[in-house]
């Protein structure tokens, strides 16, 4: 009696009607009832409520951590190797000019060890040079790394070596080293931006126009923040810089905030949307006005805003390549974007109304 006390009613009860459906169907061969008909059951149905069978039309980018980080010392250190040229061309600063010549080859070196450690193994990125295509911007953006690490190393190693042997040759191969490393330099910094505008993930695709410019300035922003950092901070040259750099990053926080397309939301709205407005302000609006101000003050008081803008920048241009990275993840899971359709989030499921509950059913939960 006590086992029986321990059946569940509802059980008891979807057992008898269980029962009586086989009888059923052995008396007249077929089913009567209305049984509840599951979504997407026989065949998925299309429609503006569930999308392409309720899945993501797209792929989710497969990338992990090392590729936003490379997107950053990418850019930054092409703009340096630009930035340490024009120094050394002008002569206005030769010190710029020598730690633009380190800080482009080491940071040649952590973005071949990225890219490398994303791929793999590094004959991936040996095989990636056995194609020249310049439609494509992985292509060119292998190609530029290759060419970039290879005369960035060749005019820091000139650069260390003139410092023991003063030979003429050593300075001239520094410097035509370095010539070239501004032409691989300067698409160096912003390709990745192509790169993710190129890509059918519709957050990315909508800004292929305005990408490589918005990560070309947060390169230049990054690279102009590590020098003040390293102390040049006095240079009046890369205050101005600086100033350009986060005027456009600020224009282009508005210019995403006012952009009404449904393609923007995840720019807007959760978690990535969270993070893209952080890195926007700390790249843009904030070391623009600290900027600003260190031109009224005194000396000392200028050089200490300019480092907190360039701490505010280099955080802001780490946080942006991430936050990019996160908005085309959550861009390719909303199956509207790519048909453009305008329908709620939510998917209601297609279902046939359920049979009426029999009267054992009823009875053993008391309704």
């Amino acid at each position: 009696m006590s086992d029986l006390k321990d059946v569940n009613p509802i059980d008891v009860a979807r057992e008898r009607r269980l029962t009586e459906i086989r009888k059923e169907a052995e008396r007249k061969g077929k089913v009567e009832a209305i049984g509840v008909r599951p979504a997407g059951a026989p065949f998925p149905v299309a429609s503006p409520q569930t999308g392409y069978y309720g899945i993501p039309m797209l792929k989710e980018p497969q990338w992990t951590w090392e590729v936003p980080l490379y997107f950053f010392i990418g850019g930054a250190s092409g703009s340096a190797a630009v930035i340490g040229t024009m120094a050394h061309w002008t002569g206005s600063d030769l010190k710029i000019a020598r730690d633009c010549r380190y800080l482009a080859a080491g940071g040649a070196i952590l973005s071949s060890a990225l890219l490398i450690a994303d791929l793999g193994r590094h004959e991936r990125f040996l095989n990636m040079l056995r194609v020249f295509k310049p439609q494509s911007a992985m292509s060119m953006g292998a190609w530029a790394l290759a060419g970039f690490g290879t005369f960035t190393g060749a005019s820091a190693f000139a650069q260390w070596l003139s410092g023991f042997i003063n030979i003429g040759a050593i300075k001239i191969i520094g410097n035509v080293a370095e010539g070239f490393a501004c032409l691989f330099g300067l698409p160096f910094s912003n390709y990745t931006g192509v790169l993710l505008g190129a890509t059918a993930i519709p957050v990315w695709n909508e800004h292929v126009s305005t990408l490589p410019l918005h990560f070309g300035m947060s390169g230049m922003n990054s690279a102009v923040s590590i020098l003040e950092l390293l102390g040049h901070d006095r240079s009046p040259a890369l205050n101005v810089l600086g100033l350009i750099a986060s005027s456009v990053e600020a224009a282009e926080g508005v210019r995403i905030e006012t952009n009404p397309r449904m393609v923007t939301e995840p720019l807007k709205h959760g978690y990535s949307g969270w993070i893209i407005r952080t890195g926007g302000m700390l790249s843009g609006p904030i070391p623009l006005g600290l900027r600003l101000a260190s031109l009224f003050t005194s000396k000392e008081k200028s050089r200490k805003l300019r480092r907190i803008a360039a701490a505010c920048s280099i955080a802001g241009s780490i946080i942006t390549r991430f936050a990019w990275v996160e908005a085309g993840h959550v861009s390719a899971q909303d199956w509207r974007l790519p048909l453009e359709i305008d329908a709620p989030k939510e998917q209601p499921q297609l279902s046939m109304p359920s049979a009426p509950a029999s009267k054992d059913l009823k009875e053993a939960t008391g309704d």
